[in-house]
C-alpha cells in the first residue's frame, strides 16, 4: 500500500502518471467520490477541479504556480475582451494574454537554447536564470539551484489551450466563461491536462454546465479506450523502448545497419503507441466523468501523403496550428508563394513547438518542405489513370510513411550528428549476413514493433467490430477482460516506470 507521502507529496524522480499503480489507485478513489458529488453541477465542478489541481501538482511539482497564473490571467483577459466595446482595449487584452503565455512558454522552453546560440555566435558566457527558483528561494527559504531551468508538465499543451480561449473571444467565437471556477476547471481537467488532446473551450465549456450521462455503452467504450490505450503504452511502447530502440538511438555506431533501420522503425511505432495509447487513456478517463474529448489520432500511418498524415496525427496540434497560425498568416489567401511559405512557418515553429532544439527545427522543416511540395504536386502533376488505385495507394502509403519514420530520426536521436550515423550505418554497414543473428538476439521487441504495426493496420471496421463486441458483453466479462489487460500491462512493465514521450514537450 501507499505512504501518506507517497499519496500527498510530489516526487521529482516519479511524477504521477496514468501507468502507475498510484494513479490507479488516487483515480478510484476519487471515481468513488465523485458519484457523491456528480449529481449538483456546481459542487461536482469544484471538486473535479481541485482534484485536477492536487493531479498536475503530483506530475509537476512547484510548477503548480504557473498553471494557476496562466489560468488568472487568461480569464480576466477573456472577460475583459468579452466585455470591452474599444477594439484598441480588446486588442490590447489579447497581446497581454499572448505575451503571458507565450513569455512563459518562451522562458521556461527556449531560454536555455537561446543563451547557447548566442553564447556559441557572440563568444558571450550568459547564463540564464530561474526567476521561480529566486522567488521561492527568497519567500520560501528553499535551497533550489537559481541556474537550472526546468520545462513545466503540459506547459506547451496548457498553453495553447488558454490561447485558443482568448482568441476566440476576440474573434466573436465564443463568449468568456461566467466565472473563474469554470474556466479553470476547463484549464486544468486533468485527463487531458499534461499531454493533450488540446481542447478548444467551444467544445468544452458548453460541457461542464450538462447533466452527468454515461450509459451503458459509454462506459463499455470509455473501458475500451483505457484498457487499449495501457496495452499500447505499457506492453508495447515501453517494452521496445527500453530493450531495443534507447539502446541503439544511445549508441547506433554498436549496432548494424539492420539494427539502426529497426530501431527507426521500432521508433515510429513506440511514439505512436505512447502518445495514442495516452490520448485513448485521456478521452476514456475523461468520458467515465461525462465528459467528451477530441479523437487526437486516426491510424496515421495509413495516410497516402504528408497531407493525410498531419489530417490523422496529433489532430488537436495540427488543428490548432491550422486555425490559429496557418489562416492567420494568411493561409492559402495571399497566392501560391504565400502558401508555401506560411506552410513552411507554420511547420518551423510546429517544430520548435515540441522542443528547444536544432534537430526539431529541422524536423518541422522537412514536414513544411514536404507539405508544400505536396501541394506542387497535385497542382501540377497529372494522375496517371493507367496505375490501379489499390498499387498507387500502397505505393504512395510507403513513400509517406518511410518519409515520416526517416523524420522521426531527427525528433528521437540526441543530436543531428547522431542523426548522421545513423543514416550512414543504414546506408554503409547493414550487414546483411548478420541479419539472423540480429532477429535472434532481439526476437522480442522486433516481434512487438510487428504486432503494433499489424494492430495499427487493422482494418478501421474490424476494430470497430471489436469495439463493438466489447460494449455488448457482460459486465463480468468486461471485468474479466480488463483484469487480464492489467495483468499483461503490469508483467511487461519495465522496472521503472517509463514516462510519456510528450510530457516533455
Amino acid at each position: 500500500m501507499f505512504t501518506l507521502k507517497e499519496i500527498f507529496l510530489y516526487a521529482e524522480d516519479a511524477p504521477l502518471i496514468f501507468s502507475q499503480y498510484l494513479f490507479l489507485f488516487l483515480f478510484s478513489f476519487g471515481f468513488v467520490l465523485y458519484w457523491i458529488f456528480y449529481k449538483k453541477l456546481a459542487v461536482r465542478n469544484v471538486y473535479l477541479l481541485l482534484f485536477s489541481l492536487f493531479f498536475y501538482y503530483k506530475s509537476g511539482g512547484l510548477y503548480f504556480g504557473l498553471l494557476l497564473l496562466s489560468t488568472v490571467v487568461d480569464y480576466w483577459c477573456g472577460m475583459e475582451i468579452h466585455k470591452s466595446k474599444k477594439e484598441v482595449n480588446r486588442k490590447a487584452f489579447l497581446v497581454l494574454s499572448l505575451v503571458v503565455n507565450l513569455g512563459l512558454l518562451a522562458f521556461f522552453k527556449y531560454s536555455a537554447y537561446i543563451v547557447s546560440l548566442i553564447n556559441y555566435y557572440v563568444g558571450t558566457d550568459l547564463v540564464p536564470v530561474n526567476f521561480m527558483a529566486v522567488l521561492s528561494n527568497n519567500i520560501f527559504g528553499s535551497d533550489f539551484s537559481i541556474y537550472d531551468i526546468f520545462l513545466p508538465v503540459g506547459i506547451s499543451f496548457y498553453t495553447f489551450q488558454t490561447l485558443s480561449y482568448t482568441i476566440d473571444i476576440y474573434r466573436r467565437q465564443i463568449e468568456s466563461a461566467k466565472n473563474i471556477i469554470d474556466f479553470g476547471f476547463f484549464v486544468t481537467f486533468f485527463p487531458q491536462l499534461v499531454a493533450g488532446p488540446i481542447v478548444r473551450a467551444a467544445d468544452f465549456i458548453p460541457q461542464i454546465y450538462k447533466k452527468f450521462s454515461l450509459t451503458r455503452e459509454q462506459l463499455g467504450v470509455a473501458l475500451y479506450l483505457i484498457m487499449t490505450g495501457l496495452f499500447k503504452k505499457m506492453v508495447i511502447s515501453d517494452y521496445i523502448s527500453v530493450n531495443f530502440v534507447d539502446r541503439v538511438f544511445d549508441d547506433p555506431n554498436l549496432y548494424s545497419g539492420f539494427s539502426n533501420l529497426m530501431a527507426v522503425y521500432g521508433y515510429s511505432i513506440q511514439i505512436y503507441c505512447d502518445f495514442s495509447g495516452y490520448s485513448d487513456m485521456a478521452i476514456g478517463l475523461a468520458a467515465l466523468l461525462g465528459f467528451q474529448l477530441p479523437l487526437n489520432f486516426n491510424s496515421p500511418y495509413k495516410a497516402t501523403s504528408i497531407t493525410d498524415f498531419w489530417r490523422r496525427w496529433h489532430i488537436s496540434l495540427s488543428t490548432w496550428l491550422r486555425d490559429y497560425l496557418y489562416i492567420s498568416l494568411g493561409g492559402n489567401r495571399k497566392g501560391k508563394i504565400r502558401t508555401y511559405i506560411n506552410l513552411m512557418i507554420t511547420m518551423l515553429l510546429g517544430g520548435l513547438w515540441h522542443g528547444a532544439a536544432t534537430k526539431f527545427i529541422i524536423w518541422g522543416g522537412l514536414h513544411g518542405a514536404a507539405l508544400a511540395l505536396h501541394k506542387l504536386w497535385i497542382r501540377y502533376v497529372p494522375k496517371i489513370n493507367s496505375i490501379p488505385p489499390i498499387v498507387s495507394k500502397i505505393f504512395a502509403g510507403l513513400i509517406t510513411f518511410h518519409f515520416v519514420a526517416f523524420c522521426w530520426i531527427y525528433f528521437r536521436a540526441d543530436s543531428v550528428d547522431k542523426v548522421k550515423l545513423m543514416l550512414s550505418r543504414i546506408g554503409t554497414d547493414f550487414q546483411w549476413s548478420g541479419i539472423g543473428e540480429r532477429l535472434t538476439q532481439y526476437t522480442t521487441p522486433l516481434l512487438l514493433i510487428l504486432l503494433g504495426f499489424a494492430i495499427h493496420f487493422i482494418p478501421t471496421n474490424v476494430k470497430s467490430k471489436a469495439k463493438e463486441v466489447f460494449v455488448i458483453i457482460p459486465d463480468f466479462a468486461k471485468v474479466l477482460v480488463c483484469a487480464v489487460i492489467i495483468f499483461i500491462c503490469y508483467q511487461a512493465k519495465t522496472a521503472d516506470v517509463q514516462p510519456f514521450i510528450y510530457f516533455q514537450f
